[in-house]
C-alpha cells in the first residue's frame, strides 16, 4: 500500500515537473525541472523492482543536467541563464506536432495486434537487463566518464575570467593584491 502511495505521488511529481521545463521561464529552472522530473522516474523504476535502471537513469539525468549547467554558465553566464525566455518556440506548431504524436502513439498501443510472449524470463531479470544494457558499451562508457569529467573542468576553467591566483600576478609576488571585482555578496 505505501509502495503504491508513493508510486503515484512520484509519477505525478514527474508529470508536473515535465511540464514545468515548457512552463517556467529561463532554461536554468528548466534544467532543474527536468533533473526533479526524471529523479522521481528513476525513483517510480526503483519502485517496481528495476533497481539497476532506477539508479542508473538518477544518476546519469542528475549528472546530465550539471553538465547542462557547467555549459549554461560557461557560454552564457549565470544571469542569461537565469532570464526570461520561453522554452517552446512556434507554439502552434509544437502544439500540432505533440497531438499528432499522442494520437500516433496511442493509435499504435491500442491497435498493433501485440506478439505473445515466447520462452521463459531470466533467473534474474535486472542482471539480464543490465548485461543487455551496458555489456557491449562498458568500455565506452569507462573511455567517456574521465573525458567528460576533463571536458566540465576545463569548462569552469575557461569561464573563469580570472583566478583567484591572478591578484598577486604570474609570480604570485604582487603586492598589494589586486583584488578580483565580483563574488558572493559584491
Amino acid at each position: 500500500m505505501i509502495v503504491a502511495m508513493v508510486f503515484w505521488i512520484v509519477a505525478v511529481i514527474a508529470v508536473l515537473a515535465g511540464a514545468a521545463v515548457f512552463w517556467v521561464n529561463s532554461m536554468a529552472r528548466a534544467t532543474y525541472a527536468l533533473a526533479a522530473s526524471f529523479v522521481a522516474v528513476g525513483v517510480a523504476v526503483i519502485l517496481m523492482q528495476q533497481n539497476y535502471v532506477g539508479v542508473v537513469t538518477i544518476l546519469m539525468m542528475v549528472m546530465e543536467m550539471a553538465v547542462m549547467g557547467v555549459y549554461m554558465v560557461m557560454f552564457m553566464g549565470m544571469n542569461p541563464a537565469l532570464m526570461p525566455m520561453s522554452m517552446v518556440h512556434d507554439k502552434r506548431w509544437a502544439l500540432a506536432a505533440a497531438v499528432v504524436t499522442f494520437v500516433v502513439l496511442a493509435a499504435g498501443i491500442l491497435l498493433i495486434d501485440w506478439p505473445s510472449r515466447h520462452g521463459a524470463p531470466a533467473p534474474d531479470i535486472t542482471v539480464a537487463l543490465g548485461k543487455a544494457l551496458m555489456g557491449p558499451q562498458m568500455l565506452v562508457m569507462v573511455v567517456f566518464s574521465p573525458v567528460m569529467v576533463a571536458t566540465m573542468v576545463s569548462a569552469i576553467v575557461l569561464a573563469a575570467s580570472r583566478t583567484r591566483y591572478d591578484r598577486f600576478g604570474d609570480d604570485l609576488k604582487r603586492r598589494p593584491a589586486d583584488p578580483q571585482p565580483g563574488g558572493v555578496g559584491r
